[in-house]
Formats: structure tokens, sequence, C-alpha cells
């Protein structure tokens, strides 16, 4: 239970729905024990073994309180039964039912309250979890499996939804119903009821021995179902690829080696859940096989227990196995929610992000962006060398080079999506160390090589992170990046639903689509990262006519591979091996950079 202390917070919010819960349990417990007393009066009536009080009893004290209720209790039976034995009957039956009516009543409100405390502990749970992982680092994803993250936002919470329910069956409704039971049981017989309770610890031990693997198998379980869910993911996400090049019994091989293990850690996790029940119940028999002999004893020989009483007894012994088989339910579960609860846990507790450290939101971004000697790489691979480089304001600047040459790096590290290893970029003179990335980001737009759209309607794309824009300017754009007529043709035009990763669209009016939503955001700093990719000859060049125009105001960084397409920039910065291999206008590139002009000509233009 150590992880459930942690989760216990978010309870707090909903502390009075906990409280109320707590009450009722409290009825019902108080209840529950008290209908199964009520039968030794209506035993009594029953048998006729009432016994006749002819005088209303007198109260003289606490010591003496269990013969005045009990002389009190048959002092109004036996005038009821003198008169009219059929009525008492009928009215000791009704004390019953009214009484197991406010019990379950109790029970039903109980369960209703903590409903409210459960839903909103796992809204609140997977609120903090999305938004951890939406606040971490871009290279936090680099080395996790997508089907794992899916498996703890879901399974593993709402596992731990089911056991915190039965955390507090546990602590509130079933102990609270086995200590007034047993006291009641007391008030009847202190031998009969020290039999009954010395049995409690025994199944406790045995039950905690049972159980004790239970959170290594769970964790094998969550960890299993995340593995399938990824290969799930992976197949979804390039069912083109494992087509086109016959892998599919490759994959279906994965997925079944994954839900092979998958069902063998399920079984023996639930089979060992499964044994609580039986178990229990078996132990239970055990104890009242025990009570028959020794009550019946003190019944048929010893003669210092009536038949009805001991009848009620047993009632009541066997009214302590319910709840008893229910704890020894839930120490299993929570077994198996410790394990979720670790998993999810260690998404709560992962530290800020880097990308907020930074505290000055002051960004305005006036002069320049100066990078300064930077050297960075991926897992102890250098891929950035002594990178120095200054960008004016107003500039436009293009970085060409082969793949892995580090362009797409540089802009990763001013978006502050990586963590800077060594050196510094300064905006306006101020360290983006300082800086907090809400800041550094408003001042930027991008536009990435591949299409990113979510399952929405075209409006809300266009208008992410934007939503005050007006019509007019988001026609405009549309207008600038040549969709306005495509969007004009579809079946609800803007409010046509773009389909999951925006598939209802071809790739080409994808990419127009994206770079329509970069210039919407109108920050003073555009990047395009191969943002023509995607599309057709034509339709390239009128929208790289329109940018060349639109970035005359603004500041551009474009990362290229078509040197074609960057050749009317100020600056275009030749990228080799991590390092900048030449720096200059395309001109004059082509008569001092051997580099550049092979890169150039290699592409045939």
């Amino acid at each position: 239970m150590q992880y459930f202390k942690k989760i216990l917070h978010f309870a707090y919010p909903y502390s009075k729905y906990a409280y109320l819960n707590i009450f009722f349990n409290l009825i019902y417990a108080v209840f529950s024990a008290l209908s199964f007393l009520a039968l030794i009066p209506m035993l009594d009536v029953l048998f006729n073994t009432t016994e006749y009080v002819d005088t209303p009893p007198k109260y003289v004290g606490i010591s003496d309180a269990k013969n005045f209720i009990k002389n009190y209790v048959n002092y109004h039976v036996s005038q009821v039964v003198l008169e009219n034995p059929v009525k008492a009957l009928f009215i000791t039956i009704s004390i019953i039912l009214s009484l197991f009516f406010i019990k379950n009543i109790s029970n039903y409100l109980a369960l209703y309250y903590i409903t409210f405390l459960r839903n909103g502990v796992l809204k609140d749970l997977r609120d903090n979890i999305y938004e951890n992982l939406i606040n971490q680092p871009i290279n936090y994803y680099s080395n996790r499996k997508k089907g794992d993250i899916l498996s703890r936002l879901s399974s593993d919470v709402t596992e731990i939804q089911n056991s915190f329910l039965s955390i507090l069956e546990l602590l509130i409704r079933d102990p609270l119903t086995i200590i007034f039971t047993i006291l009641i049981m007391f008030s009847i017989s202190i031998e009969l009821t020290i039999f009954v309770i010395t049995f409690i610890p025994i199944s406790g031990l045995i039950i905690s021995w049972i159980g004790k693997v239970l959170k290594k198998i769970s964790l094998k379980v969550q960890n299993e179902q995340g593995k399938f869910l990824t290969i799930i993911d992976e197949t979804l996400s390039g069912l083109t690829i494992i087509k086109i090049f016959k892998a599919e019994k490759i994959f279906i091989s994965k997925f079944k080696k994954s839900t092979s293990f998958f069902f063998k850690y399920s079984n023996r996790l639930v089979n060992r859940q499964n044994l609580a029940s039986p178990l229990s119940e078996f132990l239970g028999i055990i104890v009242i096989g025990g009570l028959l002999w020794y009550g019946g004893k003190m019944v048929l020989i010893d003669e210092t227990l009536n038949a009805t009483t001991f009848i009620s007894f047993m009632a009541l012994a066997y009214n302590i196995l319910t709840p008893a088989k229910s704890i020894s339910k839930s120490f299993y579960n929570i077994k198996r929610g410790d394990a979720a609860a670790d998993r999810v846990l260690k998404i709560l507790d992962l530290k800020k992000s880097f990308e907020f450290t930074g505290k000055d939101d002051s960004v305005i971004f006036k002069k320049d962006i100066v990078f300064k000697n930077i050297n960075f790489s991926y897992s102890n691979l250098p891929v950035i060398k002594n990178f120095s480089l200054k960008i004016n304001k107003g500039e436009s600047v293009a970085f060409v080079g082969e793949s892995g040459s580090g362009k797409s790096t540089i802009i990763n590290l001013l978006a502050k999506f990586f963590k800077l290893q060594n050196g510094d970029i300064l905006i306006d003179n101020k360290s983006i160390k300082e800086l907090s990335s809400n800041s550094i980001r408003s001042i930027i737009s991008i536009v990435t090589q591949e299409s990113i759209l979510f399952n929405d309607t075209v409006k809300n794309n266009l208008l992410l992170g934007n939503e005050n824009v007006s019509d007019e300017k988001l026609i405009d754009a549309c207008k600038i990046a040549y969709i306005n007529e495509v969007i004009e043709g579809l079946p609800d035009k803007y409010q046509t639903i773009v389909g999951e990763r925006g598939n209802n669209l071809s790739g080409g009016q994808k990419q127009r689509l994206t770079i329509a939503r970069a210039l919407l955001k109108n920050a003073p700093v555009l990047i395009f990262d191969e943002a023509t990719s995607s599309l057709d000859t034509k339709s390239e060049k009128k929208i790289q006519d329109s940018l060349v125009k639109l970035m005359r105001k603004k500041t551009s960084i474009t990362i290229a591979h078509r040197i074609s397409t960057v050749k009317k920039v100020d600056k275009i910065v030749v990228m080799k091996n991590g390092e900048i291999n030449g720096v200059g206008s395309h001109e004059s590139l082509i008569k001092s950079n051997k580099h550049y002009k092979i890169l150039f000509e290699s592409q045939g233009i």
C-alpha cells in the first residue's frame, strides 16, 4: 500500500463524498448487526420460548444495561404474545424487515457517494498524467513505447480506481461490520465469540501468504499489455510499409508472442485472485462447523444457552464471513493496484521539464538571434560541433546539407525542444536558458516536413493556439497557401473533419494547410523544415513566390534539401557533419564553397 499513500492526495477535493460514504457505512455496519440480533425475539415467538416478564424493568445503571435491554424487549414481546401470538410474530418480522431495509439503503447511499470520489480520482489522475506527459521534452519519448504510455494512462489508472474502492471497503465498511457484529456476539456469549475471533488472524495470515506474488505478476501483465498496444500502434501507423514488404507474418508473430505472455501472466494472476473467495469461505465454514459442535454442546448438554439465541448467534457469525471475504478480495485488488500505482507514479513523479525552467517571459525579438559555440550530442554521438551564427531580424536564412548534418537539431535547440549541453543561444542578448519556453515559442511559427493535423475540423486545425483570429485573416492565410479553393470545395468547407492525421486530404493539401496555420500565428520568426516537400512543382512554385513576399516582413529560417527553393534567401548556411562548412549567398557559395557546389550540381539544377 506504499504507493496508495501518494495517490490518496487526489481524493482531497472529493473529501465530502468520502465523509458521506463513511457515515452511511457506519449506519450499514450497525444495522447489519442489529438485523440479525432481532432474530432472537422472532424465533422465541415462533417456537413459543419467549421469556415472559410481567412488570416493566427498571434501569439501575450501565453495569446492568444488558439485562435491562433483554428484559425490556421480553416484557413488550410478552404483552403482545399474551394478547395475540400472530400479531407478535408480525411485529417482530416487520422490525427485522425495517432493519434490513435501513441496512441496504445505507449500503446503496455509501456506494452512491463513493462513485463520485472514485470517478473524480480517476479523472484527476488522468488529467495530471496527461499534463505531465505533454510537458515533457520531445527527447523523453525517443526511447519509450507509445503503447506502454497508453496502457498507463488507461488500464493502469482504471486498476487504481478499482483498488481505491477496495481500500475504502477494507478500511471502513467491512471492518466496522465485523466489529459491531462481534460486540453483539460478545453480549450473547463470550466463550463462543472468543472461539470465532481466533479465526480472523489465522485467515489473514493465510491470505497474506497467498497474495505475496500478486504485485509481481500484475506488473508483468501490465507491462505486457503495454507491449502489444505498442505493436498495434506501430501496425496501424505503418500498415502500408508492412504490406509492401510482405511483413504481415512477422508482425502477427510478434503480436501473438506478446498476447501469449499476456495470456500466461493473466491466468496466473486471476487464478490466484480467484482463490481468495473459496479459501475465505472454506475457512469460514470450518469455524461454523466448530461453532455447531461447541455451541450445540452448550445447548444440549451444558444447557447454558437456549436454542433460539444460539441460532441467532450462528447468523451473526455467518454475517462476519461476507465482509471477511470482501477484505480478502480487497487485499488481492490492492496488490494488483499497487503495481499499477507504481507505473503511474513514475510518470507523475517526473520532474518538470527543463523547457519551463526559464522564468523570463519578456521575449519580443527586436534585434537578433545568436548561436554561440553550440555542441550537442545524441547518446554520446556528436551531432552539432562548434556552431556559431548570427541571424538578424528580418533576415532570411537557409540551412542546406546532407541528411544527418544537424540542420533540424539547430532548430530544435532554438525552440527549446532539446536542452543545451554546451554553448548558448541568445535572443536580443538574453540566454534562452533564462527565457521560458512559452515566451520563445510565442515568437516562432514552424512548418514541419511531416504534415501534422488532428482529427478535427479544417478551421480548428488552422486556429490551433490562435482561436481569436478573424475569419477574414483565416481566409487570407489560406489564399497565400493556395488551399482556400480546396477548402471551399469540401462538403462542409471549413467545418469539414480532416480525419485522423488529416487522412481525408491529399499529402499536398495537408502541407498547404499546415503552411496556412503557420502564417496565421503571425510570429516574427518563421521556420520551414522542408515545408514544400510534399507539393507538386506547380504548387511549390506558387507557394514559394508567396512565401518570398511574406518573408520580407519576417525573420525566416528554412531547412532545405533542394537548393532551388532557397536560392533567393539572404544567407545560406552550408552544414557538413554537424559543422558550418560555409556561409553566404547562393552566388558567392557557388564560387567559393566546393561542398555547396557539389550539392547544387548533384541535384541537376
